[in-house]
Order: structure tokens, then C-alpha cells, then sequence
């Protein structure tokens, strides 16, 4: 993608300017690190400070709370590039706004947003999102962990699973969705607020994971955990709410890794494919070859333009339920699609691990995975279509 001549109109200066300022952050200061980083399933609290000092955490939420007040489709231009070289610092980022910051600024009273967003968008700390547990993914509602409200305290006891931005140091919290009362046959569900050092509440490291490597994805136990009332995030029982609206986000942030990655693959692919000599030629001269890079540029452009459709949709304050769905499902296969199709040019090379496409190989799993399944979503997708 030629990044020098703007032919989107959706794409200002501003937008230009972002795009090149982050994409020289990541090539000088990630891409040096980030094969180590995965090697060693190491979370880096000093680069995720890096990230805040650039100003990715809260990138779109307003000054006066620490942000930096930019639109939708800055935000997701940030997460691009990241993802272009490393998508384990652009999923922290990508988990830390949207799933972190977001549900605060958008359902919290102002004294809440007053004391959590500052210190939030330092990269000092980060903040978790607590849907998922051992009989919870798919059908984020069966969670199980429950809060008690008793004397003006709210008592939690739970558990949650595969959390990102949970377990490291730099963790500081998680805005828990439990359950706080009945209504008639289903459970009322709550967002609960809960800041650590806090008795009851530990944290352990998830390793030995397929990818996103250098992600801080943690298991949370929450025993006889106790806040006060007013840590409620919103209303009570509005959690189911709130989770769903904030996952409407979250799945653009997600596409945006699905689609820096493949555009990250594609490029690897192609200075390959103009490199790599067989034949007495390079194998981008193979129609072979070079129709696989040309179904690969189509794929990225499509999903470049929906993608930032449904951001626009966004910041105009429109519906985007469908588009964000539309966004995380097509972004995340043609993730997969792209970087499958880089392995295969690189042959045998691209089965190495000193060779960066082996990582974007892995990474790019999860994507189909997070933030509502691929499965799911077609779900959602097709209620919209009034069957």
C-alpha cells in the first residue's frame, strides 16, 4: 500500500501524519525486540510505558481525563501499524482502550472517570476486562462469579479466564461482570469496578501460549474480594449492557490487529517474492506466485475500506454494530488467509522461527477467536439481515 498518496477520503492529514509517526515508533523501537520478547513469553511493562508516552492509551478519550481526544479511525490506524510489526504490543494496546479505558469513560459517574483515566493513560498501568471463565466464552452471559451487596459493600467471589492485561505488574485492575441478583428466570448481571492491592484478589500467568506470546493473559481468583457500592460501573443489572456496546468497539480494535498483520505478512511476502531466485528468476515472476500477492493486495484493500467505513460510522455517532462485525470477521480471516498464504511462498524459510512470518503465522489464530468467534459472528451479522 502506497502510504505517500492518499486516495481514501475517509484518510486526513492528521490520519497521514499518525500513521507514519507509529509506524516509525514500531520499526525502530518494537520490531528490535519483539522476537526475543515472543521467544521468552515475556510481557514488557518498560516497552507498554513506551506505548503510553507515545500516547496509544486513551488515544480517543478526551484531555481533561489524559487523552489524546483523536477519532475512531486514528485509534484504529494506531492499533494497525502496530500489528504491521508486532501484534502482541498492538493487542495490549487494542485490550488496554478498548476493553480497559472505554467502559469507564463511556458508563462511569465523573468521580469514577476523574480517579481511574489519568492514571491509565500513562502506560504506568493497565486495566482488565472480566467476561470470560471456565464455562464462559461464547455465551458471555453464563458467567458464574457472583457479587453480594451487604452493608454498602459489594462481595465478589469468582473466577475469570484468559484475561489480557491481568497478571503482569502493570496491572492494575479489572472491570468485572458478575452476577447480582435474579430476574425471573436469567441472571442479573453487573460491571463492578475492582482495583488491586485488594484482599481476596490474585492474579497468576497464563504461559505456554501458541501466541500473542508477549501479552499479559492471566487467570484472576477473586475470593471474598470486598468494594464499596459505588464501584458499580454504570447501573446495576445494565452490565449485560455494557459488555455488549464495549465488544461492539473492541472487535474494531481487533480487526484493525487482523489487518495490520496481514498487511505486514503481505509485505514480507513480496520482498521475498522479488528476492528469492529460482529458475533463474524470482519467483514473484511466477504467475503462481505473483497471483498470490495480488489476491492478497484485493483482500487487504477490501478490508482497509470496511473497515474504516465502520469507524467512520462510529465517530458520526450512527449504528456499526453490524459493520464492526462485518470488520472483525473479514479482517480476521483475511488474516488468516494472508499470512497462510506467506508461509507459502516463503517455503521452508517460512517454518523457521529467526523468521518473523513463523510469528505472524501464530499470532494470527487468536483472531478468529477474540472478541466473539468467527462463529458467533455470523451469528449477530444475520440478525441484522431480519430472517
Amino acid at each position: 500500500m502506497n502510504h505517500t498518496i492518499n486516495t481514501n477520503p475517509l484518510i486526513n492529514d492528521s490520519h497521514i501524519e499518525l500513521r507514519a509517526r507509529i509506524r516509525n515508533f514500531a520499526e525502530k523501537e518494537i520490531k528490535p525486540l519483539a522476537r526475543k520478547l515472543d521467544e521468552n513469553s515475556e510481557f514488557s511493562v518498560a516497552l507498554t510505558k513506551r506505548l503510553g508516552e507515545m500516547g496509544l492509551f486513551g488515544i480517543n478519550i478526551p484531555r481533561e481525563y489524559g487523552g489524546q481526544n483523536l477519532d475512531t479511525l486514528s485509534y484504529i490506524i494506531a492499533v494497525e501499524e502496530l500489528a504491521r510489526v508486532d501484534s502482541s504490543q498492538a493487542a495490549t494496546v487494542a485490550s488496554h482502550n478498548s476493553l480497559g479505558i472505554a467502559p469507564i469513560y463511556n458508563y462511569g459517574s465523573e468521580k469514577q472517570k476523574q480517579y481511574y483515566l489519568p492514571k491509565l493513560t500513562t502506560g504506568e498501568k493497565v486495566w482488565a476486562f472480566g467476561i470470560t471463565e471456565p464455562n464462559a466464552g461464547s455465551d458471555a452471559t453464563g458467567i458464574n462469579t457472583i457479587a453480594e451487596l451487604k452493608d454498602g459493600y459489594w462481595t465478589v467471589n469468582g473466577s475469570k479466564l484468559f484475561i489480557t492485561n491481568s497478571a503482569s505488574a502493570a496491572s492494575s485492575g479489572i472491570t468485572l461482570f458478575a452476577i447480582t441478583g435474579k430476574n425471573i428466570d436469567k441472571n442479573e448481571i453487573s460491571a463492578i469496578l475492582l482495583e488491586k492491592p485488594l484482599e481476596g484478589y490474585t492474579s497468576e500467568p497464563i504461559s505456554n501460549k501458541m501466541l500473542w506470546r508477549a501479552v499479559d493473559t492471566g487467570k484472576i481468583s477473586f475470593n471474598n474480594c470486598r468494594v464499596p457500592e459505588e464501584n458499580i460501573l454504570g447501573e446495576k443489572g445494565k452490565g449485560a449492557r455494557i459488555m455488549l456496546s464495549t465488544l461492539d468497539g473492541g472487535r474494531l480494535s481487533i480487526a484493525a490487529i487482523g489487518l495490520g498483520l496481514a498487511q505486514g505478512a503481505f509485505e514480507m511476502a513480496l520482498a521475498y517474492a522479488k528476492t528469492r531466485q529460482q529458475f533463474n528468476q524470482p519467483i514473484g515472476k511466477f504467475q503462481s506466485i505473483a497471483f498470490k500477492l495480488a489476491e492478497m493486495e484485493v483482500k487487504l484493500e477490501l478490508a482497509r475500506n470496511t473497515l474504516y467505513k465502520a469507524c467512520w460510522q462510529k465517530d458520526a455517532k450512527l449504528p456499526y454494530s453490524k459493520e464492526a462485525a462485518i470488520s472483525k470477521l473479514y479482517c480476521s480471516e483475511i488474516a488468516k488467509e494472508i499470512a497462510d498464504e506467506a508461509v507459502q511462498i516463503f517455503g521452508g524459510y517460512g517454518l523457521m522461527k529467526d523468521n518473523d512470518i513463523e510469528r505472524f503465522y501464530r499470532d494470527q489464530r487468536i483472531l478468529q477467536i477474540g472478541e466473539g468467534t468467527s462463529e458467533i459472528l455470523k451469528v449477530l451479522i444475520s440478525r441484522h439481515l431480519e430472517l
